[in-house]
């Protein structure tokens, strides 16, 4: 008996392991998860200072008011992604071809460990841009637990400034995404590499002033490259990755699992109910990098119970 149970696991833990199922994460019930939509949008050259700047962005006196970039645009977002991945505005290298949105099922839960996302998306057909050659897709997920204000109200907008690498103010730096508060000075180009003192980023990170990002590195054929990091002064990528993903791609549908402890220990931000969390998602397609990808704005997450965008209940 005790030779067949043996086999009988191994067996079990090679189907497991063909199917691409961890024990844990094939015991979601992912069917009795409700899924909701979301729509990711090209957003070209927007940059945050863009938005905040009502000469550029007449919705930007509604922000300043109060309004976050969800409550003006929910519904705006195809129509937006269109317009901007034409090159009519704020877009001077559009990419032939490429569609202005991408539609998505995202479903949330967890169990005692673990929080669980999962996104389903058909990119459609992508023009190779040639930018990431060793990535055909890549999905992105933001996570915060507001301890950044501008990220609770401007989702991924809060990290995006003028000055990056491709953007309008960008010249030929290789500046990566960065948190306002990091910077000396903020300007309508940004606010370049002069950074606070040290003493005054310690206290930042003290209280917890970053944001973490979990990420998937597609290519069809091969196995999920997982990776996650944080956005502080910089994007800085953590290794070992705490993220793990399973993905698949059937009938040029993409499915996308996130898994991460929901205490993952010092520098990640623990998932705890009761606690309110704003998450914002991200998808490359077509070999693309940088700015030229497609974002969803912020939506809220909660763990058991609330009035969240998403409630991420016990299975």
């Amino acid at each position: 008996m005790i030779k067949l149970s043996i086999k009988s696991f191994l067996i079990a833990s090679a189907f497991a392991a063909v199917l691409g199922a961890s024990p844990a994460r094939a015991a979601i019930d992912w069917s009795s998860v409700p899924a909701k939509d979301v729509v990711l949008f090209y957003p070209g050259q927007s940059s945050f200072e863009w938005v905040m700047t009502p000469t550029d962005h007449e919705g930007a006196d509604k922000f300043r008011g109060g309004k976050n970039c969800h409550q003006c645009h929910n519904g705006d977002e195809k129509s937006m992604g269109d317009l901007l991945v034409s090159g009519k505005k704020n877009e001077p290298s559009p990419i032939g071809g490429k569609p202005g949105s991408v539609d998505a099922k995202v479903k949330v839960a967890h169990d005692d460990t673990n929080l669980y996302v999962r996104l389903e998306f058909a990119e459609g057909s992508q023009p190779n841009a040639g930018m990431d050659k060793a990535a055909a897709t890549k999905v992105t997920m933001m996570l915060n637990d507001g301890k950044v204000p501008e990220a609770t109200r401007a989702g991924c907008w809060a990290m995006c400034h003028d000055d990056a690498s491709s953007m309008p103010s960008g010249g030929s730096a290789t500046r990566t995404k960065y948190l306002n508060k990091t910077r000396a000075q903020l300007s309508r180009q940004g606010g370049g590499d002069a950074l606070k003192p040290a003493s005054d980023l310690a206290a930042l990170r003290a209280d917890g002033y970053s944001l973490e990002y979990w990420q998937a590195r597609l290519n069809p054929g091969s196995a999920a490259v997982a990776v996650n990091g944080s956005i502080f002064d910089k994007r800085e990528e953590v290794k070992p990755t705490e993220v793990s993903v399973d993905a698949s791609n059937a009938g040029g549908t993409w499915t996308v699992t996130f898994t991460r402890k929901l205490n993952a220990g010092a520098g990640f931000k623990e998932i705890v109910a009761g606690k309110p969390y704003t998450v914002g998602f991200a998808i490359h397609a077509g070999h693309t990098a940088k700015r030229f990808h497609y974002v969803s704005f912020e939506h809220t997450l909660a763990l058991d119970a609330g009035d969240a965008d998403f409630v991420a209940t016990k299975q």
